[in-house]
Order: structure tokens, then sequence, then C-alpha cells
């Protein structure tokens, strides 16, 4: 196997390709490291074909924590099934991948990329995708790349070229692309509401970075010493095709205008079937012959309709959505909910809010912290008339929810002023076109009936498009899943009337020029204000006031330094408040204390009981309190949640008090006035000021420097040791005994 390695300057960092020394066994091997940070590609591609009637590709990035130093958690201490920031990172891989292959090729194909070292100074999905690029076409696989990778974010109003992960966060947009020499074919895009104008030049920038990447890809490949095998690529047997389209041509061609979908799978599953008996005493099995042929036949008549008749399928307008309804409050026992349908397309999505505590953990390569926002979407069988298992989310259901999640996450409530936990789930309930920018515009209404105080409605479109080369397409707003299939594209893209928060485009070509992709940023901006009108008749801003079924979040700021008396030893006093009001209590180390209770009144109570424990007693305030024990000179006596003071035992009472115990016990309700509040916070108490003087008593003065014995401290004597003396309770000085 050759050995090479091969550098550039690429964004102010060394970009590097290495093979021949590491997984020598695989089909192709390439060690892509920019900066610190490498990542293993390797392709692997079966000698035979396999029986399948689609391409047989697998994508799959393999999170090492030991790339970051990192011990993976949990009991056995390695990494498990991917998560879905890995998935994801693999459906980035795989989606410009997939259209460069020959559609009949059906030799498995895997890619794995596997980092093995990681900072946060480079993106490791964008050295995985760089690296992917490079190995396919260092491997015998047919690839129609290269592939060419940027990044460019926006800090400030200014580009960069490979952010790092800390400017992606503090910017206002990322842009991931992919391209060939044709034009893009893959984008990635996740804004702060950033103009289509803005968008537009980060393209043109990001289409330049990556001819750059193409330019060192082909030069590392050029000598490589790679054998490349005679691989068939399958296609429909000319005989089964011409039989099919002598026999049914005019029927395929009426089947995809039928406006039902329902009714137009039915139909097109018996012709299926009708053909493969009428072929079968002819060809052994047909069926996948017949499927593809069928499949040629309607993306022709699509392309005819569209291009040559200048109409769609359903006869809509090229530039014209189907019809939309949206409903809200469908569930009242949720926290909000919301239905979004365009034309056969229904979304359900359920807001459920909950505590600080319940947000999400996320530990990648690039990052450890907690999210306070989900967005998960499903897609159960019968949303197509499917009957099949239900299993996990797969990569499409991952993808799905992620693109919803990142749509909106750029209006939710700042953290402060919302410190909920949100997570969304939406339900595909029909599916005929784009559920997920469905489950975009259902998440807005949805979080709106929840009561958040989203800084504006987002609503997704997807654009498709007809295509016959750069000089001759058109573009559809709103595609159906006819238009999808046949189609050569699918530009989703959601955002604010403002502008845009996210993208994600996929094309069945080799690459598309960036003026089409301009053209549909435009037509989605029209379509997306038209239904943000249709949504604003239905609920045009948040509602002011939670669900009643939904928690309450309170929040108290305090003073730093006192946080540990609200937390109290072994967090004894935090615990006794959540079991007392049933609710929790999150404590930040600035002194911000949330609580959060399913009922209100008690919730407040924790809330206002925090408040009273941190808040300064004056001398005079009258509390009821409870008296928490008994000591031989007297009572302690808690008067606010924590914060306890002495009552001494000769200001019980006008009357001499021989025992504590005659006239108070542990737990006895007592009403107590502040004598005194010391330098160190700590309390002294009177009962017997708040009771009527008897009729005759005389005031006895104290003996020359005496003053009342136990020092207003719990942490005084319980022995009656320092109590002092008294004469019909009048108060003496002195270290002891009675008189």
């Amino acid at each position: 196997m050759t050995t090479k390695t091969v550098e550039m300057e690429w964004g102010g960092r060394t970009l590097r390709f290495s093979t021949g020394k590491l997984a020598r066994q695989a089909n192709s091997a390439v060690v892509c490291e920019y900066g610190n940070s490498a990542v293993l590609a390797t392709v692997g591609m079966t000698d035979q074909p396999v029986s399948a009637n689609f391409l047989p590709l697998r994508v799959d990035f393999e999170e090492k924590m030991y790339a970051v130093g990192r011990i993976p958690g949990g009991f056995f201490k390695r990494e498990g099934r991917p998560s879905d920031e890995a998935i994801l990172v693999s459906r980035r891989i795989d989606r410009p991948i997939r259209p460069l292959l020959p559609h009949g090729l059906r030799h498995d194909v895997q890619v794995i990329a596997t980092p093995l070292s990681a900072e946060n100074e480079t993106s490791i999905e964008l050295i995985s995708m760089i690296g992917a690029s490079a190995a396919m076409s260092a491997s015998s696989v047919p690839f129609g790349g290269p592939l060419g990778i940027a990044q460019i974010g926006r800090l400030d109003g200014e580009f960069i070229v490979n952010p790092t992960f800390q400017q992606v966060a503090d910017g206002d947009m990322s842009l991931v692309i992919a391209a060939t020499r044709k034009g893009i074919n893959m984008i990635e895009l996740q804004g702060l509401q950033v103009t289509e104008s803005v968008v537009a030049q980060a393209f043109e920038l990001a289409f330049a970075e990556a001819l750059k990447i193409m330019d060192f890809i082909e030069s590392f490949a050029s000598d490589l010493d790679v054998e490349r095998p005679e691989i068939t690529i399958w296609a429909p047997r000319q005989g089964i095709v011409d039989a099919v389209r002598e026999k049914a041509y005019d029927r395929v061609a009426g089947i995809i205008e039928m406006p039902d979908k329902k009714q137009r799978e039915r139909t097109l599953r018996a012709l299926q079937a009708e053909l493969a008996a009428s072929l079968a005493d002819e060809f052994d099995s047909p069926s996948n012959d017949i499927e593809g042929a069928i499949a040629d036949i309607m993306g022709e008549r699509l392309k005819k309709a569209v291009l040559d008749e200048g109409r769609r399928l359903d006869g809509r307008a090229f530039d014209q959505t189907r019809d939309i309804t949206c409903d809200v409050t469908l569930f009242p026992r949720v926290h909000g909910s919301a239905l979004f349908q365009r034309g056969d397309t229904q979304c359900l999505t359920i807001t459920t809010l909950g505590a600080i505590r319940d947000q999400r953990m996320v530990r990648t390569l690039e990052q450890e912290e907690y999210e306070r926002y989900m967005h998960h979407y499903n897609f159960p069988p019968f949303s197509t008339g499917e009957v099949r298992p239900m299993r996990s989310p797969g990569r499409r259901e991952i993808g799905h929810g992620f693109l919803a999640q990142k749509a909106l996450e750029a209006v939710l409530p700042a953290e402060e002023d919302f410190p909920y936990t949100i997570r969304l789930v939406s339900e595909a309930l029909e599916s005929n076109g784009s559920t997920s920018m469905a489950a975009t515009c259902g998440s807005t209404l949805s979080l709106m009936d929840a009561g958040v105080p989203i800084k504006a409605p987002v609503a997704g479109i997807s654009i498709g498009l007809v295509w016959d080369g750069p000089e001759r397409y058109q573009l559809l707003t709103d595609i159906q899943g006819i238009e999808d299939f046949e189609g050569y594209m699918d530009f989703k893209v959601a955002g604010t009337r403002l502008g845009i928060t996210a993208i994600q485009m996929d094309t069945k070509t080799d690459g598309l020029p960036i003026n089409i992709l301009v053209e549909s940023l435009e037509q989605a901006r029209v379509a997306r204000n038209q239904i943000l009108d249709i949504m604003a008749e239905t609920i045009p801003y948040p509602h002011t006031e939670l669900s009643p079924y939904a928690p309450r979040m309170f929040t108290i700021h305090i003073d730093p330094a006192k946080i540990g008396s609200v937390i109290g030893p072994g967090g004894r006093v935090v615990r006794k408040f959540q079991e007392e009001f049933s609710v929790e209590i999150d404590i930040r180390d600035d002194g911000t204390i949330y609580v959060f209770g399913e009922d209100s009144d008690k919730a407040e109570a924790a809330r206002q009981a925090i408040a009273d424990m941190n808040r300064e007693i004056q001398v005079g305030e009258v509390f009821t309190g409870r008296v928490v024990s008994t000591v031989a000179f007297g009572a302690f006596v808690e008067i606010l949640p924590g914060r306890e003071g002495l009552l001494h035992i000769s200001n019980i009472a006008w009357e001499r008090v021989e025992q504590t115990e005659d006239v108070l016990k542990p737990g006895d309700m007592v009403e107590v006035k502040v004598l005194e509040v010391d330098d160190e916070g700590k309390l002294r108490l009177s009962r017997k000021d708040l009771l009527p003087k008897p009729e005759g008593y005389v005031e006895r003065p104290p003996r020359e420097g005496g003053r009342e014995g136990g020092g207003g401290s719990r942490g005084g004597s319980r022995d009656g040791g320092g109590r002092g003396g008294r004469d019909g309770g009048r108060p003496h000085g002195g270290g002891g005994g009675r008189r």
C-alpha cells in the first residue's frame, strides 16, 4: 500500500492527509488532521453485490471519548450506542456522498469516521466530513467526487472560515456545506434570524473554500496505487423495461396524477402486482426491475408535466402551498398542544415544561453541558398507511427532530427570564412531504399555546426542484411526496419574518449552482410569511398564562454568602423545604434560587419561606414560631424556616417558670417578640412581652452588672449552667444557680 502524507495551510491552520500507515486492510484509510484534531476515515466495499433494491451505503461516526482524554460514564465505562449528536454527524457525512454514487450500485459500502484527537479549536464534524471525502476518493468505490467541505461562521458581522467552537457559540450563524465543482449538494445552517442576503454571501464564501479542499483531495489521491475492479451497476433488465412501457406507460402516467395519496399508492401497488404476475413466466424475480422501470416513467412524467407543460401534478401553481389549517389546545391536560395540517401532511406537537433538573446532559467530543430545550420527532408507521414493528427512533427521525429544534432555538426566551426545561414532541400523524417543516410550524403553535414567551413565531417550508440541467429547471414550493421522491432537491428553510433560523438541503444532483439556491431562499421567504399569516389567525401571541396543569417556577435572589444556610448541614434545610412544600429547588452559585412545584400555592409558599429565611429581622417584630427544642434555661423557637432564636426561661411568662416544659414543649406554636439581634445574627426572643402584665406586678431591677444567662445563642449550655438566677421572674446576672 502506498504511504503518503500531504498538507496545506487552510484557514490559519494546517490540514494534513496521510495514508498507508493505519488500517491497511480497509479498502482505503485516511487520517485527516487539522490543528490538534485528527480523524481516521475508512471505506469498505464488498467484493460481490448484495441482494437489495436500494443503494446499500452505511456511514458511522464513532464517538470515542479518549479523543478528548475523557473516560465514558456509565457502569461499563465504554462507549455504547451512538448518541443523537453522533448520529447527526453520520447523516451529514452520508447525505453529500450518497448522490455521488451510482444509483444502481449494489455492493455494500461502509464509511467509518473515528476521531482520534479532538480539540475545541476545530470542528470534529468538519474534519470527519473532509476525511470521509478523501477516503472515498482514495478508494476503489465508483465515487463521483471529490467533495469539498467548508464551514462558515459569522461573529460581529464578520464571516469566519472554519470557526472555533466558541466562535460558533458566540456568533449569529453557522453554515456547513458540501460541494462538487458543479455546485453545492448539501447545506446545514443554524442562524439567529439572519437575512437571505447574508446567507447568500455565506454560500459564495463557503463554495470558494470548498474548491480549495477539492483541489487538495485531488492532488492527494492522484498518484495513489488504487486497484479499481470492474463493478457491475444494476439496472432494470431491458426486456422488463420494454414490457412495462408497452403494457403500462399510460396507466402509470395516470396514476401519478391522482390527487388522493392513498388511492394513488393502492393503485400503484395493484399495478406492480399485476405486471409481476404477467411477466413471471418470462423473467425470474421481476419485481425489482418492474419497480425500477415504473420509477423511471414517473420521473419522466413529472419532468414533462413541470418543464414541458408548465404545471404541477396536483394543479397548484409552482409557488403555491397546499391548504393549511392550524389548531391549538387540543388536549387541556398537557401543557401545550397544536396540530398543523398542510395537505396530507399532519403533525401534532406537544409541549411539556419541566424543572431545571430535567435538563438533558449532552456530552460530546466538543462540549459537556446541559440542554434546557429538546425536540423529539416520531414517525409511526400509520402515518404512511404502513404496518411495521415499532422501534426506537431511527436516523431520519433524529435528524428531523434536530432540524425543528435548531429552527426554534433562536427565538426561545433567555433562561433567566423563563427558567423552565422545555421538551417538544412532534408526532407525524400523516405524511405526504416535509413533515419536518410541519413539525417546525406545529412546534411554534404548541409553544405559544403553552405560554412560552418566544421572541417571534417560526415557520418552515420545503422548496423542491425539477431539473434538466442548470439552464432548464423549475422550483416548487411545498413539495408533496411524489415531488420529493421523483424530484431533485429538498431545500428546507425555517425562520421568522426577520430572517432565517435553520436550513437543511439535500439534492439528488451532483451539485447545484448558487444562483438556484439564492432563488430558492427568496421563494421560501415568501411562502414562510404566508404560513406565518395563517398561523397568526389561530394564535397570534403566546398565552400570557401557563396551563393550570403546568408546574410553576418561582425565582429568588439571595446573597451568595447565605447559600450555605439555605442548603443546611448535609442538605438538611433544602431537603426539608422540598419535602414540606412538595417542590424541587435548584440553587445557583450566584445566589439565584429556583423553586419549582406542581402546586402554585405551595411553590409560592416555599419561595416566601426561603425569602423570609434570608431577610433581615428587626427588633420588635412579632412571629408565631415552633418550639424546636427545650433546655433548662429556655427554648429554641424557629420563627422562620431555618431561623431560630432563644426564648430564655425568664422571658416565657411574667410569672416564675420553674421548668421550661411546664409551659412549652417541642412542637408547640408560640407567639414571640424579637428583643435583640446581635452582630452574628443570633436572636433573643420574648413571649412574656406579648402577654398582659399581671395586676400588681412589680418590676425588680437586676443586680448591678447582671443580665439574663444563656447568652441568646443556641450554642449555650443545655444543662442550666450559665442561665443565671431569678427572683420572681426578675433576671439577675451571675454565673449559676438560683437564689
